[in-house]
């Protein structure tokens, strides 16, 4: 072997060591235990290392400083007070998880439909989106008190309060992704004679997928917002009550732990159902669009 062999041998050597150096991070990122990689381990732990952290300090400041619980209850007297009051606090939860789901189910199929009418139609959306802009920018506050008065039955009154809250950013994403289809695939449509039907169900519904699933996973929490909101206006009371009422009653009865636990048991209900949103999105995107795919190496 001559040292030009030689040279081009310990070369390719070189370059393939190089590649193996390079390929390292990469291959120990795919590397999973109990079925997730390093990151995904990251995204449970990290969150919950800072929440294990913050409970801890909390519990030790009220204790340390001997804070009454009337005033600010430690982690371990909410946890025992939503034990204590569980009986309660799940009717309560079911009752406002009907009041929610149901506002979002009625927010994203009005949602849709009107915004795939304003897609056929440049007039209607200009006539009619003003007044969709107006019933987002007034506040729930100020309007839930009248939708109580007008409406008799009290359920349907906080299903309106809580659709109006969650009805805007479907329709405003799902409008802005059915306008933003690729102007030459509309042409390559045209061209071909499609009509406005195929070009509707093949083109601009497919891109604005993502812009609904989008807007969905904002009005998931909005529609809990709205219902708590409404709920607290209405004042109902009794044992079929939302969970707003049970801050209420525990409020008046000077229950401070009661109150923070139902107060906890929204914001974990909200987690969960933006959690569920995003798996929907997920699932629904994963196998066709880039901001749901895997990464390919």
């Amino acid at each position: 072997m001559n040292a030009m062999d030689k040279a081009a041998e310990a070369h390719a050597h070189v370059s393939v060591s190089a590649t193996e150096l390079a390929d390292a991070p990469a291959a120990s990122r795919d590397r999973t235990f109990l079925g997730l990689t390093a990151e995904g381990w990251l995204r449970i732990i990290a969150p919950l290392v800072v929440g294990l952290v913050s409970l801890g300090a909390w519990q030790w400041v009220v204790t340390a400083r001997g804070i009454p619980s009337y005033i600010l209850p430690g982690p371990i007297e909410i946890a025992q007070a939503l034990v204590n009051s569980w009986d309660t606090m799940q009717v309560s939860l079911w009752i406002t998880l009907q009041i929610t789901f149901s506002a979002l189910v009625v927010a994203a199929v009005l949602g849709l439909a009107l915004a795939v009418l304003f897609a056929q139609s440049r007039v209607i959306e200009l006539s009619l989106f003003p007044y969709a802009v107006i019933l987002q920018v007034t506040p729930i506050v100020a309007i839930a008190p009248l939708i109580i008065i007008w409406v008799d039955d009290v359920r349907f009154a906080l299903l309106i309060c809580a659709w109006i809250v969650a009805f805007f950013p479907i329709l405003s994403n799902t409008t802005l992704g059915l306008n933003s289809a690729d102007h030459n695939l509309q042409d390559l449509f045209r061209l071909y004679r499609a009509s406005r039907w195929q070009v509707l169900m093949r083109l601009r519904l497919p891109t604005a997928m993502p812009y609904f699933l989008g807007g969905l996973r904002i009005s998931g929490g909005l529609a809990l917002i709205g219902a708590i909101v409404a709920e607290f206006v209405a004042g109902t009371g009794g044992r079929a009550s939302g969970l707003a009422y049970r801050i209420l009653e525990a409020g008046y009865q000077l229950q401070i732990p009661k109150m923070f636990a139902a107060l906890v048991l929204i914001s974990m209900t909200g987690i969960a159902i933006f959690l569920a949103m995003t798996l929907i999105s997920h699932l629904a995107l994963r196998h066709w669009h880039e901001s749901a795919m895997k990464e390919r190496k």
